[in-house]
């Protein structure tokens, strides 16, 4: 590219306006702020024309051009020189529409698509104007389905925490699959349109859909299995039951462990008066409505890094009596040769740790046994497991 401005710059300046959004959001404005747009261009100084006049000639012909062939204007500046007198030179390309622009970028079709976008938002839901000015090419990438999701908003603006789940929305052509794909899409835009108290704001994140906008989720699953001989409900050791079913339990054991792995849940060893819940990782929170667990001794077992220690601390934050089991700096060093290498490490402070557990959670958080080290749960020799279970009163 010429160290003068060429075209190519005057290109580039408009393929940054449009992929930064600022294309497609003037045109939600009443009057354009961008246009006309002028386009500085670094021309020749006086000692180049001096020096090389041929080429400056040539580029105001290329220049010339290329402004007269896609439709901007020069705006030039007169130059007076000791020895070559006053030359015009271009110092500026002035694009004077939005057309005009589009037009060199070939994007009418996308602008008009916008604009198809924009029209039923400014009619029925003006709140949304200043998302799709921020946002303009990712409402873009969902031209098609804007009249599916608009149709949704003012499904819930009706129906405010409707009580039911996505299934049984009945709009035509809206299916549930249609609504679980888009949710991070929808949640943007539901923020902006339901009034304060239709909105759980206690909850967050596509997964939190339905809390957050008020239906109803699918139940969470506990899975545990009885760990005592003979043990059973009705007739079964190993269930999978709703936590609502789960909260009323309330089995005649009083040891419980928790582990995240399933295949340490399902090979978890025997043991009288006790079970084992496996698979929920940071869904323990949901043990938190649990409330015969309050009366019973609990033992946590996750992977030695640094996200199993949150676990624990957070698991301790609804019942402060848990136990860590085989998250110990003895059991760390023993299985060295197995450790592995944690990819996102949290490094903030952990405050319902025991003295020995937050040594070991410093080992790990400060890289002092070797760089995000960890050692996951499913490694730990069977035979270590055996031998801290016998030590338990």
């Amino acid at each position: 590219m010429s160290k003068w401005g060429t075209h190519e710059h005057v290109m580039a300046r408009l393929q940054r306006l449009w992929r930064g959004g600022r294309l497609l959001a003037d045109r939600l404005e009443t009057s354009s702020a961008l246009f006309p747009l002028r386009i500085p261009l670094k021309h020749p100084t006086a000692s180049e024309l001096n020096t090389q006049f041929d080429a400056a000639r040539d580029w105001i012909a290329a220049l010339r051009e290329s402004s007269a062939r896609h439709g901007y204007a020069l705006e030039w500046k007169t130059i007076r020189h000791r020895q070559l007198g006053e030359n015009r030179l271009p110092v500026a390309a002035i694009v004077e529409t939005p057309e005009v622009a589009l037009a060199m970028l070939r994007m009418q079709a996308e602008a008009k698509r916008f604009d198809a976008i924009a029209e039923p938002v400014r009619e029925r839901f003006p709140e949304l104007l200043d998302w799709l000015s921020r946002k303009p090419l990712k409402a873009l990438e969902h031209t098609d389905d804007w009249p599916r999701l608009l149709a949704i908003l003012d499904w819930l603006r009706a129906h405010p925490r409707p009580g039911c789940y996505l299934r049984q929305i009945d709009l035509p052509g809206i299916h549930t699959k249609f609504i679980e794909t888009r949710r991070a899409l929808l949640g943007e835009l539901l923020d902006r349109v339901l009034p304060e108290d239709a909105i759980d704001h206690d909850t967050t994140g596509a997964r939190q859909f339905e809390r957050r906008y008020g239906f109803l989720a699918k139940p969470s699953l506990i899975r545990f299995r009885l760990l005592a001989p003979g043990q059973h409900i009705g007739g079964l050791t190993d269930l999978s039951i709703p936590l609502a079913d789960f909260q009323k339990l309330d089995p005649p054991v009083r040891r419980i462990f928790i582990t995240e792995n399933e295949i340490n849940g399902l090979a978890f060893p025997t043991l009288s008066d006790s079970l084992v819940i496996f698979g929920l990782g940071y869904g323990v929170d949901a043990l938190q409505a649990v409330p015969w667990l309050a009366d019973r001794e609990i033992h946590y077992w996750g992977d030695l890094d640094t996200h199993g220690f949150a676990i624990l601390d957070r698991l301790r934050g609804y019942h402060p009596q848990v136990r860590s089991l085989l998250m110990d700096e003895a059991t760390l060093l023993h299985h060295r040769s197995l450790w592995g290498r944690e990819t996102t490490p949290i490094r903030r402070g952990l405050s319902r740790l025991s003295s020995a557990e937050q040594r070991v959670y410093g080992l790990l958080r400060d890289n002092h046994l070797g760089e995000q080290i960890r050692l996951e749960q499913e490694r730990i020799a069977y035979s270590w497991l055996e031998a801290a279970l016998s030590a338990l009163p």
